[in-house]
């Protein structure tokens, strides 16, 4: 990857529709993009991480989806139950099969209907995610690889193998609460102030409190916030805004030639408009087009956060739907309990 100017000059939105990020970093043709730098080796490499550990703890990276899940646009998640061998409950208003048990056994059984997009609640982005125009990561162009139940290419099938890596967790509002600054109470928890824009010098204090080690290509970062606090008890002020990075925090975390960043807002890069200037969603196209990174967006890392760890084997399982461009199934870390 070539040279990064870690500053927050706006590029040339002509000169990228017309090619200039093409060929992405890793070749003509390539469709890992940084899943590239997650070899055998590395894979191997991030279970030294557990090196030594007698206990070992398993933390969901995934917020619990519920009926009403606030999203962006008219993205929703609904979920009803199948009931089947008994009577439903009075004024139950899901789905009965039938009231009589099945067979000599008497067979009875419950199951979902779910009616949900894939970027909702915790979820990856994938290459396509975001583009200029129609055009996409690596010279990919929508009008050739669209479908009606998909993408042809750069789909979630083609990120390869489960991800399995490093993963590092900055937290930074928990840097923040130490000195009271810029963070509001949310339930008793601590969260960064809408829209407060997450700056270089936030991730190095961050990182150098931690103690945590110099980031190496194909590790997981992960920016800790403390917004997702607010689906349940403010879904409205949720989805108002949110907290993140911008140019120049994600030109310096893409440096590191990362296979996955997350954040446990519903969207990368801070909304306010003194930092973004109109530039609404600028960060997702340098990560998409320009870098080939994937970015997980609206993760829950409280439970990572109380249980102490910062460092952690991170895996990711997407649901492999032939044509989908993100993923809403979880990460997992998987960290020591060792002291």
């Amino acid at each position: 990857m070539s040279e990064i100017e870690i500053d927050d000059e706006m590029y040339d939105i002509d000169a990228v529709a017309k090619g200039a990020w093409v060929p992405g970093p890793y070749g003509a043709g390539d469709q890992l993009g940084t899943y590239n730098e997650v070899t055998p080796e590395k894979r191997a490499a991030a279970w030294s991480i557990l090196e030594g550990a007698t206990r070992v703890q398993t933390i969901n990276l995934g917020d619990v989806l519920f009926n009403g899940y606030p999203g962006f646009g008219d993205r929703d998640y609904q979920q009803q139950l199948v009931i089947a061998g008994y009577a439903p409950p009075e004024g139950y208003g899901g789905i009965s099969k039938g009231t009589d048990p099945m067979g000599a056994t008497r067979l009875s059984f419950h199951e979902e209907r779910v009616q949900t997009t894939y970027n909702i609640a915790s979820k990856v982005n994938g290459l396509l995610h975001c583009g200029v125009e129609d055009l996409f990561y690596n010279g990919f162009r929508g009008r050739d690889i669209a479908r009606d139940h998909g993408t042809s290419d750069l789909d979630v099938v083609s990120w390869g193998p489960p991800l399995v890596t490093r993963g590092f967790l900055i937290d930074v509002v928990g840097l923040k609460a130490e000195s009271g600054e810029n963070v509001f109470e949310v339930n008793g928890r601590a969260s960064l102030e809408g829209n407060y824009r997450i700056t270089l010098e936030d991730l190095e204090a961050a990182c150098a409190r931690q103690g945590l080690p110099a980031f190496e290509p194909g590790d997981a970062i992960m920016i800790r916030t403390g917004w997702n606090n607010l689906v349940r008890s403010d879904p409205e002020q949720f989805l108002s805004g949110a907290p993140g990075p911008w140019l120049r925090e994600t030109r310096w975390l893409a440096s590191h030639r990362p296979a996955l960043l997350g954040i446990d807002c519903w969207v990368w890069g801070t909304l306010d408009p003194e930092a973004t200037k109109g530039f609404y969603n600028a960060c997702h196209q340098e990560l998409n087009m320009r870098f080939g990174i994937r970015f997980g967006e609206g993760f829950q890392f409280e439970e990572l956060a109380d249980s102490g760890a910062d460092r952690f084997v991170l895996t990711h399982t997407p649901l492999r739907a032939e044509g989908a461009t993100s993923s809403s199934v979880p990460a997992l870390a998987i960290a020591t309990l060792d002291d």
